[in-house]
């Protein structure tokens, strides 16, 4: 099924890397064509074929890291996006699949087909004329600099919504959800919910999150101050300059696709998110 593979890994951490040097080594006696994400040359022993995520065109994608890595790898991976197969070598590690210890009989699987497939819907951003990488998580606009405030007017479809006076705005797909968006106060949204989440962050007043339908057009014209920024999945960062400037997020028709070899999404988040008391269970 699987004839190349890219491996993308935390660089700063030497567990990460070496499990990657053992994976490469693992998949290249297979058979595959095996690329390294750049980033990890001069940091493995063997010359690989070293390529950025931008021209990394391969069949499938195993991340080794957590949350983060996944999501800069989603920005920068050409589209469409090859299936990704999550190694949690990060804190959370809530979109990853499996430990490091199941990572060569998780590679196994997949390489015989014996896997499932969770596709994540993702959000397309446009600032201005400008568009941006597609979310997997989330947009957040907000200033360049501390201790101010953001002035915006939020429209759903062309029909005003609210009037926002806060530190940013946030809109998150389902998956998003579940990282910053939560812990801004937003709400979890369930997979099987095809909506998104606008989240303002610190707002002056009782602003409350709203939930939108997937095929909503949501448009944010920020009124002050002149230059803000539009950060995607905490990845990627635009600035905006000019006032009255408007920010367009409605569904993208690209996905991201994760190897999962159960359905656990409530488990996950169980076990990642919602932490156990000290010496009890959830």
């Amino acid at each position: 099924m699987f004839k190349s593979v890219g491996i993308v890994a935390r660089f700063d951490k030497k567990k990460a890397v070496k499990l990657a040097e053992e994976t490469a080594e693992y998949l290249n006696k297979k058979g595959l064509k095996v690329y390294v994400e750049e980033t990890l040359k001069g940091k493995l022993k063997r010359g690989w074929d070293f390529r950025p995520l931008e021209n990394m065109k391969a069949d499938l994608i195993i991340t080794i890291g957590g949350d983060g890595t996944i999501l800069r790898t989603c920005v920068a991976l050409p589209k469409p996006e090859p299936p990704i197969l999550a190694i949690n070598m990060g804190v959370r590690g809530f979109l990853t699949e499996t430990p490091p210890k199941n990572m060569f009989t998780a590679v196994d699987k997949c390489l015989r087909g014996e896997f499932l497939t969770e596709k994540c819907a993702k959000l397309s951003i446009t600032a201005g004329n400008t568009k941006l990488p597609d979310a997997l998580n989330e947009v957040l606009i907000t200033v360049d600099e501390p201790v101010k405030l953001l002035y915006a007017k939020v429209s759903k479809d062309g029909e005003p919504v609210l009037d926002c006076q806060a530190d940013g705005v946030m809109i998150a797909t389902q998956t998003g959800s579940t990282g910053y968006s939560l812990s801004a106060g937003g709400p979890v949204l369930d997979p099987s919910v095809e909506a998104f989440v606008l989240t303002p962050i610190c707002s002056l007043s009782v602003l409350r999150s709203i939930v939108f339908p997937a095929n909503s057009k949501i448009t944010v014209v920020v009124l002050r101050p002149k230059k803000v920024l539009a950060v995607v999945d905490g990845a990627y960062k635009h600035v905006v300059e000019s006032q009255n400037q408007s920010i367009t997020v409605t569904r993208s028709k690209n996905e991201t696709t994760f190897i999962r070899f159960r359905e656990n999404f409530y488990n996950r988040l169980r076990s990642r998110l919602l932490f156990r008391g000290i010496g009890g269970k959830i």
